[in-house]
């Protein structure tokens, strides 16, 4: 069992030819509504490829509840976990340009009032944790503590990268995954060098594996004295919104199989590559099936 404790939101979308600079306004054609939320995209990620997932989180009590549910609804994902809090949903605005990229505001609502004592009933040794950065930080810190002591698997992506304190937690879970950019932001609030095969070597422990996502130039990686490198197949790109929580969501699940890790970090890549085709974050994210073809042409 996966269990995601995390954010969920509804992703407002608007396709632009461009993204804006500083203080300007782009105009595009319409908007679409996904259900989102880093939390619940990496839940919808990690069920569709095919894992037993539930989601400890929460929503609000207004009208963006059940559209924010219901991707994770539809994909057979254990809500008796969500909690109605009173006040807004999480909603998240992004902009996402021609060539893929985007930008993206997150209003967090109730999500800031997200408990990790939610997590104590239910965790055992064999279970799975995932878990992002968009919770308060005193709550991940609580997780943390929570997961080791049911010896369940902690999976960390820490995106956004929190303050220092919670920052230096990185070395304390199992699987640690940052992109390029969270990789230098950690490098300097911890002291680590922040080239990527540099950043993932800072960390020497046999049993935590490092992941640094590089987009289109695939991922380094290292557990103790190994070290992988495999490159993102070549596709092409419609909307990165989700491909790194495709990837988060495709590593959990490969590694709750008791895949090793050079198996369920090509099943990440090419989960992550696959979301890129289609644009939102929840219904980008693959099927174990197109997920598995893919891996095994890495």
């Amino acid at each position: 069992m996966i269990t995601v404790f995390g954010s969920i939101n509804l992703d407002l979308v608007v396709a632009v030819a461009r993204l804006p600079e500083r203080g300007e306004t782009v105009i595009g054609p319409d908007h679409q509504a996904f259900s989102g939320g880093k939390g619940a995209n990496q839940a919808l990620a990690a069920r569709r490829a095919g894992s037993s997932v539930q989601m400890v989180g929460a929503v609000g009590q207004d009208a963006f509840a059940a559209p924010a549910l219901t991707g994770l609804h539809d994909a057979g994902v254990r809500l008796d976990t969500v909690r109605r809090l009173e006040g807004a949903t999480g909603l998240a605005f992004i902009g996402v340009e021609a060539s893929g990229e985007n930008q993206i505001i997150v209003a967090s609502g109730v999500n800031t009032r997200v408990s990790a004592d939610w997590l104590q009933s239910g965790l055992a040794s064999e279970d799975i944790v995932l878990m992002q950065g968009e919770l308060p930080e005193a709550e991940l810190m609580s997780a943390v503590e929570l997961v080791h002591a049911a010896d369940a698997t902690l999976i960390w992506n820490p995106a956004p990268v929190p303050s220092f304190k919670c920052a230096a937690l990185v070395g304390d879970v199992d699987i640690l995954v940052v992109n390029q950019g969270e990789a230098e932001e950690l490098a300097a609030l911890l002291g680590l060098p922040s080239e990527p095969e540099s950043f993932v070597s800072a960390f020497p422990k046999d049993d935590l594996l490092v992941v640094v996502t590089m987009g289109a130039d695939g991922i380094c990686a290292g557990k103790g004295a190994q070290r992988f490198r495999i490159k993102a197949p070549s596709i092409d790109v419609h909307d990165t919104t989700g491909a790194g929580d495709a990837f988060c969501g495709a590593l959990a699940a490969a590694i709750d199989r008791g895949d090793q890790a050079e198996a369920a970090l090509k099943q990440a890549v090419a989960a992550g590559s696959l979301a890129c085709k289609v644009t939102g974050a929840q219904s980008s994210a693959p099927s174990q099936g197109d997920i598995q073809k893919l891996a095994a042409q890495l």
